[in-house]
């Protein structure tokens, strides 16, 4: 087949925290191997765990530190200006949020998998992601709503 007839392989830009954000992450994985994979953390000591796939460092921000999130939120535009990932997905928190807003703007669909560590109640980053969210999930079956968070199974 002609590479003018070849199908584009989707873009994924897979964003998270790190500790249990970025652990829940990796697990999700293999749901796109048949996708370019980019990988953007808040520590730039991850990229070993992703040695084949692109990587970006951001810095980490909570609704606290403003300027961390205005440092946050520009270099994620940076970031999915040059990629241009067709997909969004997070495992939380903050600069997950930040992107999945941000790739909306430029057409990107989104998927938010609020962390299993929000066994009570939503995240604050999980709530405010499942009004611009593609796909709003929740990893715990009393959390999931009629209209949103959706469970669909556990990470962990």
């Amino acid at each position: 087949m002609p590479a003018s007839q070849k199908l584009k392989q989707k873009k994924l830009l897979a964003v998270a925290s790190g500790g249990g954000h970025w652990v829940e992450l990796l697990r999700l994985s293999r749901a796109w191997i048949d996708c370019e994979a980019v990988f953007v953390t808040v520590n730039q000591v991850y990229r070993a765990d992703v040695p084949r796939y692109k990587f970006y460092s951001v810095s980490d921000a909570t609704r606290h530190t403003r300027i961390q999130l205005v440092r946050l939120a520009l270099r994620l535009l940076w970031i999915i200006c040059k990629e241009r990932p067709d997909v969004i997905i997070s495992t939380g928190a903050a600069p997950g949020y930040v992107a999945l807003r941000i790739g909306k703007l430029f057409g990107a669909k989104t998927v938010w998998l609020d962390s299993i560590a929000n066994a009570e109640e939503l995240s604050l980053s999980g709530a405010m992601a499942g009004r611009c969210a593609d796909l709003w999930l929740t990893q715990w079956p009393h959390l999931a709503g009629e209209k949103g968070p959706y469970f669909r199974g556990a990470v962990l």
